[in-house]
């Protein structure tokens, strides 16, 4: 995969049908944001060319933005919306220890339950965090991911959902953390951008976008 993975803005189009189904259904919001990459990619299509992505909504627009190693958004729904694909490689070479950072990200923060040791040997719950617990979460991944938290602002998103036939099986609770942070770790960084972060990545979560910290 290419080390530096484009990135795409796209404004949606909010008469668009394709756009009005994705919006209530993360299942098809998923099929359409792999439109966007190359056919034949074999097994895990999503993982080998690294396809994350964001909702950003607003009282009056919707945007997605889309990561992959390669991007053609001629192949979205026509009239799906505006779409515009820049490199991500400026950025990267940016990156260094002790820059000064804004963030924001959509993680699905959660812990695998414990299991009594007669149950040893099956897997626990998957149960989502909230409150400090999340926060404590956030802190610890981005710590892992190369960043220092200064400030960690949380929002509580809709529930991510399904509507398809296992509905009531799909279903991701994603917070959204905006702040300020410093690089200690350009490496970790990378790949934690490259990658994402945390679990739900398939339905909009774990896509770490970057800006240079604004200076007085």
């Amino acid at each position: 995969m290419n080390v530096h993975p484009d990135i795409a803005r796209i404004r949606l189009n909010p008469h668009s049908r394709d756009v009005q189904r994705d919006l209530r259904d993360a299942t098809q919001m998923h099929r359409t944001v792999m439109r966007l990459v190359p056919d034949d990619l074999g097994d895990a299509p999503r993982q080998k060319t690294g396809m994350l992505y964001r909702l950003e909504e607003s009282d009056t627009s919707s945007t997605l933005l889309v990561q992959a190693a390669s991007l053609d958004p001629a192949r979205l729904p026509r009239g799906y919306g505006n779409a515009e694909v820049k490199s991500l490689a400026p950025m990267f070479t940016a990156l260094r220890k002790g820059l000064g950072v804004r963030y924001r990200i959509d993680v699905n923060p959660c812990k695998r339950e414990r299991l009594p040791l007669q149950q040893k040997g099956q897997r626990g719950r998957v149960i989502p965090l909230a409150g400090p617990d999340a926060d404590q979460w956030w802190t610890r991944r981005a710590a892992e991911a190369g960043l220092d938290l200064h400030v960690l602002t949380p929002t509580s998103l809709e529930p991510v959902r399904s509507r398809g036939p296992n509905a009531s099986q799909m279903r991701h609770t994603l917070l959204r953390y905006d702040g300020t942070a410093t690089v200690t770790d350009p490496d970790a960084l990378c790949e934690a951008v490259t990658n994402g972060i945390g679990r739900g990545k398939p339905y909009g979560a774990g896509l770490l976008t970057l800006a240079p910290a604004r200076t007085a």
